[in-house]
Parts: C-alpha cells; structure tokens; sequence
C-alpha cells in the first residue's frame, strides 16, 4: 500500500491534524466553546487556524482534572463554582502565549533610556503589562539603572494574566544562553552566575529585582487602573505584542483606559506587529512602534 492509500481513510480536521490521532474528540462545537470562553474572560480573539494549538494545550488540562472528554471539561468550568475557581486561571494559563527575550525590539530601550534621563529628577512610574516570564521588565529595569544610576526614584509594576510565567517572573533565573544577548557588561553588571548545581544558569541581581513588583492583571478586568496602585499618573507603558490577540474594539477600550493613566506627554511601547495611528485623539505617532499621549 503506497503513501496516498494508506491516508484515504484517515479523516483530517479544519486544522490538518489527524482527528484519529487524538486522545479526545475535540468538535467544531467544542471551539467555538472554548473561543467564546477564552474572549470572555481574557478578551483573547481565537481565530480557526488556532484549532490544533487549543487541543494540545487543552487535552493537558483534560489530563490533569480527570475529564472524560472536553465538553464535560467545558461544563464544569461554565457551571461548576468550586472547579471553576481554581480551574478558571488554569484555562487562561494554557491558552495566553508568552514568547519573549530579553531586549526584545531592541530600538525601543534607547529611546526609554533618553526619556528616562530627561526626567531624571522627578519620580518616575512604568508599567509593564505582558510581564511574561520576566525577561522584558528586567530588560526595562536594567535600561532604568543604566540610564539614572544605582538608586533611581523610579518604580516599575510588571503584570500578566498568567499566574505560571509570573511565578518564573519573581525566581528571575534564566540559562545563560538567553542572557547573553544583554551583553557582556551588562551580564556582569545585572546577572550573578551560577556555580554547581547551577551552573549553566545567571539570576538578576538585587538591585535589579528591588525595582520591580509583580502582580497578576487581567486587562479586561473592571477597574484596574484603580486598583492596580496606578493612583498616579504613569510615564511609560509598555504593552508589546499584547494587543494582536485582541478584535479592534477590546484594543480600543484598553488604549482609552492606557491612556486614562499615562501622563501626557507619557510614552506608550508597542509590537511591531501593533498600529494605533487610527486612535490619534488618544497617542501620536513618535517613532518606530513608540507612541505619545496626547
């Protein structure tokens, strides 16, 4: 039997991956579940060819609670409050994407660096708002030490909706392989390397963690400016290749609410993927993925 006979009576979903191959069924019905679901609670925006992913990370979680199938796993998750409160975070978790690297778009730190020195005598406020797994708040943090010194009255609030990457985030230990495109000074400056067990391995230093607090946030969650500690103004937000998972409408309230607590005058650092010209009475245009409220 050749190659082409041998697949004629296997039947394909609308993602290419071989529906006999799965552990579970996973239907039509039980995405368009899991995408309304998704929207809701993180105002993720699924699109179809999303189907093979969903079921990969899914089925792990189908594994870990013992459900027989996914729509038992989605039943006890819409309808079951004790499951639900544990399970709900687990879901997110699984579905949010954490790809990041330390100075990742790199043009954009010089640009901090001068804003940061420009206003070197006053407190300063940044947010970091897709922390991940902490590469880019402690680049952001580093470009804050380089930029005002050792003792900078400067604070930087890092958050993320994935309590996973955040508690890797707080360890702020990394292989050195992923450190070293910081640079050799700043390795030596910014990393301790680790001996023995650890070796093969860097941690930030102190004073690059004192900089920074993080605190899970869900951005479509009611209120977070205010209790967030954002009481005053920020001078900086960065929310990178965040709002490409989100329809045009959830981009729209998030930019008004960004801008309900960035100064103005106050930077905005986005994706490279990300373009918020269309929102002009809110930010300008100020250079390569940087933009101004107005």
């Amino acid at each position: 039997m050749g190659a082409r006979d041998a697949l004629d009576d296997v039947v394909f979903d609308a993602g290419g991956l071989a529906a006999a191959a799965r552990e579970y069924a996973f239907s039509p019905r039980d995405f368009e579940r899991v995408r309304r679901l998704i929207y809701t609670r993180a105002g993720i925006s699924l699109n179809d060819s999303k189907q093979n992913m969903v079921y990969s990370r899914l089925s792990r979680r189908l594994r870990a609670t013992g459900a027989s199938d996914f729509p038992e796993y989605l039943d006890r998750i819409e309808s079951d409050a004790v499951f639900a409160a544990t399970e709900e975070q687990e879901f997110v978790n699984a579905l949010t994407t954490n790809l990041t690297a330390f100075f990742r778009e790199a043009h954009h730190f010089p640009v901090l660096a001068a804003f940061l020195e420009a206003r070197a005598r006053v407190p300063l406020r940044i947010w970091c708002a897709a922390a991940a797994t902490g590469e880019e708040p402690y680049s952001i943090a580093m470009t804050m030490l380089d930029a005002l010194g050792p003792t900078p009255n400067a604070r930087l609030l890092a958050t993320d909706i994935d309590t996973n990457v955040l508690a890797q985030a707080r360890r702020g230990v990394y292989r050195i392989d992923a450190v070293r495109v910081c640079g050799d000074v700043r390795m030596k400056r910014h990393f301790l390397r680790g001996t023995g067990q650890n070796e093969g391995l860097a941690r930030v230093r102190q004073d690059i963690e004192r900089l920074v607090e993080f605190a899970q946030l869900n951005l479509l969650e009611a209120g977070w400016d205010a209790q967030r500690k954002f009481a005053d103004p920020l001078d900086a937000v960065f929310i990178r290749n965040v709002m490409i998972y989100f329809d045009k409408a959830t981009q729209r309230r998030i930019l008004e609410r960004i801008a309900g607590v960035l100064r103005p005058g106050g930077l905005l650092f986005v994706g490279h993927s990300e373009n918020f010209t269309d929102s002009r009475t809110l930010f300008t245009l100020r250079g390569k993925t940087v933009y101004e409220r107005v």
